[in-house]
């Protein structure tokens, strides 16, 4: 019996409607298989996905189209010609077909598709049992149309209760024809409602050269994560030779994982690194622990450790408690080892816990602060405890009410320097005037505060100690807009002149200890800020004016183009407060400028001049040319006459470009003028294909050690190189930017227009 076209929807519902009865659709089993490829990165192009189904069927239903069909005895049914049978999720197109009702078997044959959204099977021949709901697909070639994983299996196969089997698998996530990488596996299988796979005897191939074999392999089948091993971080060093890392990780329950490196050093030692984290919904934090026993490289072969614990939680919508807590084995383990929080060039660890709240008029926190100091630095004071409490609300008129109040208790790890207490209240008064074209305050303080200090014996310092003073702020901005022509584009340029007359009165502190103060440096944007000191141990006597002035070009996208600011400060009486002494009558001079030169350049430019000396006391000046994001050339010059009695004058060199097709380049030079040395120099160069990518880093830098009086060196320097190899699509990111980060001094933008 021969059906055409129009007897064939009765066939349909006659012959096949009982048949396939899955609880869920095939696809789904191969869905978890592609998954394991799935990474953030730029990866090869994925193969055209032809499936479309144009009429959904229901469950348990397939359609079969074919230019020639036949019926035997109401138990076969075969098809030939353009055959292309479909269920609700999947296709199979294939020269002919065969149905045999009694065995419930379905022979596919000749150039066999078999498609579904994420899979795409070509084959010679596909069988399929619609009683146990098995597929068996023989010399397969296949490709994850979602994801960019293809290869080869001699026997595929997808059962309802079984999962899905691939033996005699190849798997790699290079473009046909072009496997740089590619892995061979005996078998490779993925359970239902399983996350991980597990694969058999896999070979892994670069080149066609075999580079590592797993007997047994273990690999996520989901995006979701996974314990297991992360890639390796191979590198070498004169300081601490032959370096390698890896990266374990365990996926302990949805809220919370944990990573486990094990480092082993040829100069040092086995180091182990600790990483635990947490994220509940209103909690997160993350505990560090690394140690290194024996270190072989040290004379007394010392035990080193680090640990760092962090916490930041909502207690209830307003109440929230935050922890930073850092500690080290000693001054040399930062530079020595290395660390992913902090720098060799840093003074201090944190040691922090806080409790705040938060509303609309009224703030409140107790934060209990120490550091963890490196190196022979002044005494650092810990604030245990310090309360801060802060109040503001609106007045009748405009006008504005805020009070700011602190408490702290300041104590010092050496018993023989000065302890205090410390009660502070400011009341403010303030007018605040704000709209387009410009703004205005004007704005009235008075600041008490008290001071309860011991261990004073042999010091200036008096027990009891207080003091109040007065502050008068005034403050007014003005905008001026104008069209202009800037390089045959209209733009407009804006003129914005800003002017402050500040008083503070005047009372003798020298009979109060500094506990948390310390001189803070003017910028453009610090000449503004009124108070020359962190902290409250010292507040200077003001009687001054502050003028500065703003232009920005800002083209038609409302982008700015340039930006230029000058300002100074003019002192109309000297200060009388010795830690604010002043020789001139007016700051220097500060200028910050910010350039888009066209759509590849920038610069920006940060100058205090003294207008005594004519001579620059601070400089930073940065100019950039970016062709793409990995095409980029940067020059930068930083300049300080006086830093600790040291002047700082050095040049820097950043560069990132691509040298060949897939070949990239990253460099970095910084050199001390003064000296006639290089303290940096680091240059990376980076394969990256869209399936694999290779990096070499080689880098020298000064290493800022310190001697054992925590005296830090500045001749002393260290070198090293470092190897990474990624396979794209089975774990890893490979970014060139991470190389530019990298290093002593790292890439940081040039400009900072809005």
């Amino acid at each position: 019996m021969e059906l055409n076209s129009r007897d064939f929807n009765h066939y349909q519902a006659a012959f096949l409607p009982y048949r396939m009865k899955n609880k869920q659709p095939l696809h789904v089993l191969f869905f978890s298989v592609c998954s394991l490829s799935a990474v953030a990165q730029e990866t090869c192009p994925a193969p055209a996905n032809t499936f479309v189904v144009e009429k959904r069927l229901p469950n348990g239903q397939i359609q079969v189209i074919s230019n020639m069909t036949s019926i035997q005895q109401d138990n076969f049914a075969e098809f030939a010609g353009n055959v292309e049978i479909t269920n609700k999720d999947s296709l199979i197109n294939a020269n002919k077909a065969r149905i045999n009702r009694t065995t419930q078997q379905l022979i596919a044959s000749g150039d066999v598709t078999y498609q579904n959204p994420q899979l795409s099977v070509t084959s010679q021949e596909v069988l399929l049992n619609t009683q146990n709901n098995r597929m068996q697909i023989a010399d397969t070639e296949y490709e994850f149309t979602t994801l960019n994983a293809r290869g080869q299996a001699d026997l595929l196969v997808i059962d309802q209760t079984q999962g899905v089997e691939l033996n005699g698998v190849t798997f790699s996530t290079c473009p046909r024809g072009q496997e740089d990488w590619l892995v061979h596996a005996d078998s490779i299988k993925v359970m239902p409602d399983e996350t991980r796979g597990v694969a058999r005897n896999a070979f892994f191939y670069v080149q066609d050269i075999p580079i590592f074999y797993l007997p047994y392999y273990s690999f996520p089948v989901t995006d979701a994560r996974e314990t297991g091993l992360l890639f390796p971080k191979i590198g070498s060093s004169s300081s601490n030779g032959f370096d390698f890392e890896q990266p374990y990780y365990l996926n302990l329950a949805p809220q919370y994982d944990a990573t486990i490196s094990p480092r082993y050093m040829s100069n040092r030692g086995l180091q182990l690194k600790t990483e635990f984290r947490y994220l509940t919904e209103q909690n997160s934090g993350q505990i560090d622990i690394e140690y290194l026993a024996n270190d072989a490289d040290s004379t007394t072969n010392e035990d080193r450790y680090f640990y760092r614990f962090t916490h930041k939680g909502a207690l209830t919508d307003d109440w929230q408690v935050n922890v930073d807590f850092n500690g080290l084995s000693d001054d040399n383990y930062i530079v020595d080892l290395g660390s992913d929080y902090y720098n060799s060039a840093d003074t201090h660890l944190f040691r922090t816990l806080g409790l705040h709240y938060y509303s609309e008029s009224l703030d409140f926190s107790i934060q209990l602060r120490d550091f963890e100091i490196l190196g022979d630095h002044d005494d650092t004071y810990r604030a245990l405890p310090e309360l801060k409490l802060d109040y503001v609300t609106d007045l009748p008129a405009g006008f504005q009410f805020d009070i700011h109040s602190e408490l702290a208790r300041f104590d010092n790890a050496n018993g023989t320097s000065p302890k205090a207490t410390r009660a502070h209240i400011a009341p403010t008064l303030s007018f605040p005037y704000e709209n387009s074209w410009g703004e205005f305050l004007a704005e009235t303080s008075i600041m008490h505060t008290v001071y309860r200090q011991e261990n004073i014996e042999g010091t200036n310092l008096s027990r009891d100690a207080s003091r109040t003073l007065g502050q008068a702020k005034l403050y007014g901005a003005v905008v001026f807009e104008r069209q202009a022509d800037w390089f045959g584009h209209s733009v407009t340029q804006t003129l914005e002149p800003r002017a402050q007359y500040l008083y503070t009165s005047f009372e003798d502190q020298s009979d109060i200890g500094l506990y948390d103060t310390t001189r803070l440096f003017n910028d453009f944007a610090g000449l503004f800020r009124g108070q020359e000191f962190t902290g409250l141990d010292r507040i200077s006597d003001k009687n001054q004016m502050t003028l500065g002035i703003t232009s920005r070009i800002i083209d038609e996208d409302n982008r700015e183009q340039f930006k230029l600011s000058l300002g100074q400060i003019f002192y109309l009486e000297d200060n009388k407060v010795t830690a604010a002494n002043k020789e001139n009558d007016r700051s220097a001079l500060a200028a910050e400028l910010d350039w888009r030169i066209g759509s590849k350049w920038s610069a920006h430019s940060e100058v205090q001049v003294s207008t005594q000396t004519d001579k620059v006391e601070r400089s930073s000046v940065g100019l950039e040319y970016r062709l793409a994001r990995d095409k980029m050339l940067q020059i930068n010059h930083r300049y300080v006459r006086d830093l600790s009695g040291e002047q700082i004058n050095q040049l820097g060199f950043t560069a990132s470009w691509p040298v060949a097709r897939d070949w990239y380049w990253v460099g970095r030079w910084y050199r001390d003028i003064d000296r006639h040395r290089t303290i940096e120099s680091y240059t990376g160069l980076q394969y990256e294909s869209c399936c694999w990518a290779l990096r070499i880093v080689a880098q020298r830098q000064l290493t800022s050690r310190f001697d054992d009086d925590g005296l830090q060196s500045t001749d002393e320097f260290d070198s090293g190189i470092a190897v990474q190899f990624l396979f794209k699509g089975i774990g890893g990111d490979s970014s060139g930017r991470d190389m530019l980060e990298d290093g002593l001094f790292g890439y940081r933008q040039a400009y900072l227009l809005d």
